[in-house]
């Protein structure tokens, strides 16, 4: 079996914990997994740098039951990080949360409670998490950003009536912080010492949480099978590199395992397009590198030839570089491929965010899918035939998504699977 680490809400501290508890047992020479719930694409890749294995995303939202169940099936047990608080998931009745997951799949809830502000209330805290769904079963709780060692005596005395076993205490500290920007934290691979991090707080966890005990619950998940997504292409090239991060794994593998071959470039390096039947620009921080990326013509033109006969996709930060302009935080703008009449900006910020019900798409990810869209950008101009009739995720009717011109298409919807 696994499980899942949870929290009654954001900033509690569980994907440190995640963290240091994967690289801890992976020091330890155990294989483990990490996975994490909802459509965050930073960090998994902190997980797979952690415990030295790719690591997915499982949406119970986005995903079938099973899609992901056959996503966690394998020879070694995974810990899945949930996002959010452990019930909190799409309105109106909070489906694809954390918890959905640990229904799914069995798994005991592993609760991380942020005790810096609190202490005899930390029971009635507890105690609500455990009681409000009968059918959820947890391992215990580990208490994070503890104040001192009189701190941790009153939240163990207060939770003892709970019977609920206290795994681990973690006390406060501000060198297990990591660097944070507008879309979350900063990328794994961007962290200046990524290894040290890692270890650091792999040691924290060693002394503060019992590590056997939670590995007891690691055992593979049953096996189980579902067909991939089938390819939108041969030959796909994709961009990869700090710009361009925001590819999901679980459709790479899936095009792969269908017989498709993959191969990446990096436009920050000013890489030529490789040949190939189509060409994705996934999401990442493209307006942090937007003087950059209109300097590099190779990048640019081979982009621009390879279009004039074969399709090009780009997802979100993709999508705005194939547009004619990008305005970045300081009010410059920038040059793009200019192959959509689309002009963005990050001057005048705004959120966008939440699952979306795409259909009806001509581009390359043709039918009905599952997607998200995450990003602060407001569009100045976008001109032309849209690429996505879209609802949210309470079924909401939403203005058409993306832009399609010729073999050019894109949005900024990351889509998840085949809805």
């Amino acid at each position: 079996m696994s499980f899942l680490i949870a929290a009654p809400g954001s900033g509690s501290g569980k994907t440190t914990i995640t963290l240091g508890i994967l690289r801890a047992l992976s020091q330890r020479g155990v294989a483990v997994r990490g996975a994490k719930s909802g459509p965050d694409y930073i960090d998994p890749r902190f997980h797979a740098a952690a415990c030295g294995r790719e690591c997915f995303n499982l949406d119970a939202w986005a995903m079938s039951p099973e899609r992901i169940a056959a996503l966690v099936s394998g020879d070694d047990p995974m810990i899945i990080e949930g996002a959010m608080g452990l019930f909190d998931g799409a309105p109106p009745v909070g489906k694809g949360a954390c918890a959905d997951l640990a229904r799914q799949l069995g798994l005991p809830v592993v609760l991380v409670v942020d005790a810096a502000h609190m202490a005899q209330s930390v029971a009635a805290l507890v105690a609500g998490f455990v009681d409000h769904d009968p059918s959820l079963r947890f391992a215990g709780v580990i208490l994070n950003k503890v104040g001192s060692v009189r701190h941790e005596d009153m939240l163990k005395t207060a939770l003892e009536p709970t019977g609920l076993p206290i795994l681990g205490t973690v006390f406060r500290q501000s060198d297990l912080a990591r660097p944070s920007r507008h879309l979350g934290l900063v990328q794994a691979s961007e962290h200046p010492d990524l290894t040290a991090f890692l270890d650091r707080v792999a040691a924290e966890m060693e002394a503060s949480i019992d590590l056997d005990r939670l590995a007891t619950l690691l055992m593979p998940l049953e096996a189980a099978e579902k067909a991939p997504l089938l390819p939108p292409a041969q030959k796909i090239a994709i961009a990869q590199d700090n710009a361009f991060a925001f590819a999901y794994p679980h459709l790479l593998e899936d095009w792969q395992s269908a017989g498709a071959e993959v191969d990446v470039f990096s436009p920050l390096r000013d890489d030529p397009v490789p040949w190939a039947d189509l060409v994705i620009l996934p999401g990442g921080y493209p307006e942090l590198y937007a003087g950059k990326l209109a300097a590099n013509q190779i990048f640019l033109d081979s982009l621009r030839a390879h279009a004039e006969d074969k399709p090009v996709y780009g997802e979100c930060g993709g999508y705005m570089v194939l547009g004619d302009a990008l305005i970045d935080a300081k009010g410059e703008t920038h040059a793009m491929a200019g192959l959509l009449r689309l002009e963005t900006s990050f001057e005048t910020r705004k959120l966008h965010l939440g699952y979306r019900h795409l259909r009806g798409a001509r581009g390359p990810f043709q039918g009905n899918w599952a997607g998200h869209e995450f990003h602060y950008a407001t569009t100045q101009k976008a001109e032309g035939t849209p690429l996505f009739a879209a609802t949210d995720a309470a079924g909401t009717a939403l203005p058409p998504m993306g832009l399609v011109d010729g073999h050019v298409s894109g949005s900024f919807a990351h889509v998840i699977d085949k809805a």
